[in-house]
């Protein structure tokens, strides 16, 4: 309106650019209020009669049609702002409960954990999505901390439903499993009483590659159970080398394709020691040559850095890596040893 009004005043007279404020309204209609919307058309019509009645112009008749038109405008405009402030309202309600549901079926882990802290990096590749197909728990058990981070096959809110169903079978049977292999087990389970509860269900179809890992109270080692999934990255000191598995097991809902068998590493987790679980979003990102992120390569540049910037740093590292953004979810959960030595159990 400012710019109308000057370009009016300093333009011939032959030049009515007065005419420009029958717009004002329709625009105000994309972001203000109905009010708002309303007390910007009639404005608008306040300066066209001043402009008018200043610089002199078309008659009173022409004038009232103008004005007309522009109330007209205003009207319309009025509904429009009206209409949107009511889809803006409804959108954030479901935003709301959306993300309330997100938290709850897929919590951040607690930054500490016994004698170890959790940091993660989460990123969805659904916009506005706060879950994808990584899902992550870690829980404190008596005697030990276990953690569990996968990736279900496919994207979409297929690949959320069957997470959705492996975090609750986790929650339910991590305290109560008396080991590693029969945890898996029951994760193999719970997806297999989901699918035969809802047969049409995404879930019967789709499989995850799950890691789990086992930290004992008192003890500096740590057990590993993995299900198909990339081999984690144990920083010891500054040296980072991945913990591959002699032999893992199939992904989860995959058991029946064979003889179902688990086989737990059990390897040195000592103060300060730090460990890196990813999923395939992470050691698959590629560049613009189409190269996997050398995620390996990368982990030894970060051996100083503190453990609370370590997701921080890679999630920078893979958007720049990343041709044309990152395009699948990505989670990372690195978990942190304490510096200070375990103590044994009953030493208080």
């Amino acid at each position: 309106m400012v710019l109308v009004v000057v370009a009016d005043l300093i333009t011939p007279d032959s030049e009515r650019v007065d005419r420009l404020l029958i717009t004002v309204p329709a625009l105000a209609a994309a972001t203000w209020s109905v009010h708002g919307t309303i007390g910007m058309g009639l404005l608008a019509m306040t300066l066209r009669a001043l402009l008018v009645v200043v610089r002199g112009g078309p008659g009173a008749e022409d004038l009232l049609a103008s004005e007309s038109l522009i109330l007209g405008i205003t009207a319309a405009s009025a509904w429009v702002s009206a209409v949107r402030t009511r889809y803006e309202r409804d959108l954030a309600e479901v935003t709301a409960v959306a993300d309330v549901v997100q938290r709850v079926v897929l919590r951040p882990p607690p930054p500490r954990l016994g004698p170890v802290e959790l940091h993660l990096l989460y990123v969805a590749a659904a916009a506005k999505a706060r879950i994808g197909g990584d899902f992550y728990e870690a829980v404190k058990i008596p005697g030990a901390v276990r953690i569990m981070l996968g990736d279900v096959q496919g994207k979409g809110l297929g690949a959320v439903e069957t997470a959705s169903v492996l975090l609750g079978a986790f929650r339910s049977t991590a305290y109560d499993a008396p080991d590693l292999p029969a945890l898996a087990d029951r994760l193999d389970e719970g997806l297999a009483r989901y699918a035969a509860w809802d047969p049409d269900s995404d879930a019967a179809e789709r499989f995850a590659t799950v890691v789990l890992v086992e930290l004992p109270d008192g003890r500096d080692t740590a057990r590993l159970l993995n299900c198909g999934h990339p081999a984690p990255l144990l920083q010891h000191g500054d040296d980072v080398t991945a913990v591959e598995a002699a032999d893992p097991s199939l992904p989860l809902n995959l058991a029946g394709l064979a003889e179902s068998r688990h086989r737990v590493e059990e390897f040195p987790f000592g103060p300060g020691d730090r460990l890196l679980l990813y999923t395939d979003g992470v050691s698959e990102t590629r560049d613009r040559d189409g190269v996997f992120y050398p995620l390996e390569e990368r982990a030894r540049r970060w051996v100083s850095a503190p453990s609370e910037r370590v997701p921080e740093l890679l999630h920078e590292d893979l958007a720049a890596y990343g041709d044309g953004g990152l395009d699948d979810d990505i989670a990372a959960l690195l978990i942190a040893r304490d510096k200070a030595p375990a103590e044994p159990p009953g030493s208080r």
